[in-house]
């Protein structure tokens, strides 16, 4: 079976290659954005099943790229914020965006698993 494709949508080269790595370890395709605007269009043009955002990025933040994949009734993506932005707030400001996970950093190799394969086996609507 073949895995299923992730973005992962992160402003730090080092922190955006070290959850790239973890999952192609892990066998998933990965696609990597730097900023807001280009994870948006990345996710318009290959349609991941999981998008991993994190919550400060360069042009649109993680929260407006959030709202935007779920406002879309042609996406049945889900998203999962990787911030360190670890307030209780922000995880439910994360949710109320309508992201369907999240997690705090530094990542935790299998927490990040943990969490990416809970969310990718349950069945998008």
């Amino acid at each position: 079976m073949e895995k299923q494709t992730i973005l992962v949508a992160e402003d730090s080269p080092t922190t955006r290659r070290k959850i790239a790595g973890i999952l192609e370890q892990q066998g998933y395709h990965v696609l990597t954005a730097e900023d807001g605007q280009q994870a948006i269009e990345l996710t318009l043009e290959h349609h991941p099943e999981l998008v991993v955002l994190d919550i400060v990025l360069p042009k649109k933040n993680g929260y407006q790229v959030c709202r935007s994949i779920k406002s879309d009734p042609d996406l049945a993506i889900k998203v999962m914020i990787v911030t360190s932005k670890a307030m209780e707030k922000d995880r439910i400001w994360s949710q109320r965006q309508g992201a369907d996970g999240y997690l705090a950093k530094p990542v935790d190799p299998e927490k990040l698993i943990e969490s990416v394969e809970s969310l990718i086996s349950v069945a998008t609507p």
